[in-house]
């Protein structure tokens, strides 16, 4: 996949204003519906599930990237692309972090890396899971977005922490797995308030109550809607906390440090 919107592409160079000025730019560009060219329904990693597209129909191919880092900041990620729960091709890619992290600009430090590995990929996924925020973002823009509308790619972000918006209701301290609680807009967010810009979602829980699991916080990144968004994370699970292309593509990483080393 080559970028649609070369001028999207990330560039730590800039100063942060303009970075945030690109947010918004993205942000204004990105869709948040659903504008895809497969069925969500139809998503599965089980090959034996009965949820699995007909014969006549090519499965859709879900794509995983997330990074691992290196002590010379430097980002190494990985991208898994995986049909009916079979992986089908796995790439990486390594690229500088030309920025330290600071919350919000995470795609100016791992965005390049990302977009590497996508391109390096000979198969093109109909829609990529990203280890990262896609509108749960204070510019509506996370790093599933930003590569999301580079790519002009379906795109959806999961990330393990929340950093902004408003539950619509407070999550307990444990929730029952399979549940999900909107997350909204409010003041720190460039939405309306009360746009409903991800949830949060229980993919899994342990059986004792004496522990408790965090939920994930899932978002559209672009070319998908919140709700089909964390429809298709519930079907990526399979039995893991994480989605199994990020899950997968998090093992790859790490392997792949020693590559890069």
């Amino acid at each position: 996949m080559e970028p649609v919107y070369p001028e999207f592409v990330p560039d730590g160079s800039l100063a942060r204003g303009e970075m945030e000025a690109l947010q918004d730019d993205i942000a204004e560009a990105a869709v948040f519906e659903d504008d895809l060219d497969f069925d969500p329904d139809r998503v599965t990693i089980d090959r034996d599930s009965d949820q699995r597209p007909l014969a006549d129909a090519d499965p859709p191919v879900i794509a995983g990237v997330d990074q691992a880092f290196l002590e010379d900041d430097r980002a190494v990620s990985a991208a898994v692309a995986l049909r009916a729960g079979e992986v089908i091709e796995t790439a990486t890619a390594v690229a500088e972090t030309a920025i330290p992290y600071i919350p919000g600009l995470l795609s100016f430090r791992e965005g390049n890396a990302v977009l590497a590995a996508l391109q390096a990929l000979s198969v093109t996924p109909d829609l990529t899971v990203v280890d990262g925020s896609g509108r749960i973002h204070f510019r509506q823009a996370g790093l599933a977005t930003h590569v999301g509308v580079t790519l002009d790619h379906p795109t959806i972000g999961v990330a393990k922490n929340l950093l902004c918006g408003t539950p619509r209701e407070p999550i307990p301290e444990r929730l029952a797995e399979g549940e999900r609680i909107p997350i909204e807009a409010d003041e720190g967010v460039t939405a309306p308030d009360g746009t409903v810009i991800g949830y949060a979602y229980q993919s899994r829980q342990y059986d004792s109550g004496s522990t408790s699991i965090n939920p994930l916080y899932v978002s559209p990144g672009h070319r998908i809607s919140a709700s089909t968004a964390v429809d298709v994370v519930a079907r990526t699970c399979g039995g893991y906390k994480l989605p199994e292309p990020t899950r997968l593509a998090d093992s790859l990483a790490d392997e792949a440090k020693g590559t890069f080393e």
